[in-house]
């Protein structure tokens, strides 16, 4: 919460966007997900919330050797309850926008959370019309897509300057690492219209 800049003392909500990241087990059921909750404004990453769902996180998935980090607090439940969770959580927090890289992917597999509207930050970061750090030299569509690379890692790399970023594949993590992005291409959230699925 931040303080009107007016004298009367009132706290005025920060407006705020969730960014969300799922990782999938072997069986391509949800076994963990991240939110970073990121000012409307600024989109600087202000809360971050990660659930391991239980049973599923026990089938094992390609990620599976990062779900547990060192410093990264999690809440294990069952999926019914970190749904229910968030939902409520994001409602509270007046969120009504949700942000994901490979949107349809997450949107897919969170049919709970489809009373949001939802974003695809890939429809936005993989083109040159939005995305000032690609380069001129890149081999890109005539709509002017990225050919190849575009992915969170290229596409960090391209907007940080720092070429020895690597994507964690921690939902948490990554959940944070996309809202970084959104936050680098800084752009209006009006831009990202063309960007709802």
């Amino acid at each position: 919460m931040i303080k009107n800049s007016g004298h009367s003392g009132r706290v005025k909500p920060v407006e705020m966007i969730a960014v969300i990241d799922t990782e999938t087990n072997w069986n391509d059921e949800v076994m963990s997900l991240g939110v970073a909750l990121g000012d409307a404004k600024t989109y600087k990453c202000l809360e971050r919330y990660y659930y391991i769902f239980e049973p599923e996180c026990r089938r094992g998935g390609m990620y599976s050797n990062v779900m547990y980090l060192r410093g990264v607090d999690a809440i294990t439940c069952t999926r019914d309850e970190a749904m229910a969770d968030m939902e409520q959580l994001l409602m509270d927090k007046g969120v009504t926008k949700i942000f994901a890289y490979n949107a349809k992917f997450d949107y897919g597999h969170l049919p709970e959370l489809r009373g949001f509207e939802w974003y695809d930050i890939m429809r936005i970061a993989a083109y040159k019309q939005y995305n000032k750090a690609i380069p001129e030299s890149s081999s890109c569509y005539k709509t002017g897509r990225l050919k190849t690379n575009y992915g969170v890692e290229p596409i960090m790399k391209l907007l940080s300057g720092d070429n020895r970023y690597h994507e964690v594949h921690n939902a948490v993590m990554d959940a944070v690492d996309e809202l970084r992005i959104v936050e680098l291409l800084n752009l209006d959230l009006k831009l990202y219209d063309c960007a709802r699925l």
